[in-house]
């Protein structure tokens, strides 16, 4: 079943829609969605190695497009959608804490988080909680959502064929370290 979800994947990947498909699951791990787009990301590039750059900076603007987005959710929604989603990830008892850290250390819990596999949506939504500055929200989101975008496309790009042999020959491993990446971010989130 892996082995042929893979092949989708990769089939998509290569496909003339994939960029769109990217755009949107990249705005929209920035608010709601619970998957990375390194999940199309990583598939993409290894289909498209010359497309590296475009496929990094589609995920980096459109990232960060949905970051204002939950932005907007922390800032003036917290009530309702913002409430909901921090529910979900079982954060409920410390937005208190997440306020007060932001008022000290905002501009580094971004630029930090944003690489990490911590779900960025709680970084843009604690960001909008907080009425941290949009400016620096902003600024803070394209340098740490790109230097991640980019550094995976480089890689890829630079290493691609050698990384697609080791997905390829050990798929079930690759699949259950990334499966484990994305459950330790959400695993950190009660300790963080």
């Amino acid at each position: 079943m892996i082995r042929s979800l893979y092949d989708w994947t990769m089939r998509q990947a290569s496909s003339r829609h994939a960029l769109r498909v990217l755009g949107v699951v990249s705005f929209l791990e920035s608010s709601v969605f619970p998957i990375p787009p390194d999940a199309m990301i990583v598939p993409m590039v290894l289909a498209r190695p010359l497309d590296a750059w475009r496929i990094a900076l589609v995920a980096t603007v459109t990232s960060v497009i949905g970051g204002l987005f939950g932005y907007l959710i922390g800032y003036a929604l917290l009530e309702t959608v913002g409430q909901w989603i921090i529910e979900i990830y079982g954060l409920a008892d410390r937005v208190v804490e997440y306020q007060a850290a932001y008022n000290q250390w905002g501009l580094w819990i971004i630029l930090i988080k944003g690489l990490t596999p911590i779900p960025y949506k709680l970084v843009t939504i604690a960001s909008g909680m907080a009425h941290f500055s949009l400016v620096v929200f902003v600024l803070a989101s394209i340098v740490t959502r790109g230097a991640r975008f980019f550094l995976v496309a480089a890689l890829l790009r630079w290493y691609g064929t050698p990384i697609r042999d080791f997905i390829e020959a050990r798929l079930t491993l690759v699949t259950t370290a990334f499966a484990a990446l994305i459950v330790l971010g959400f695993v950190s989130l009660r300790y963080l």
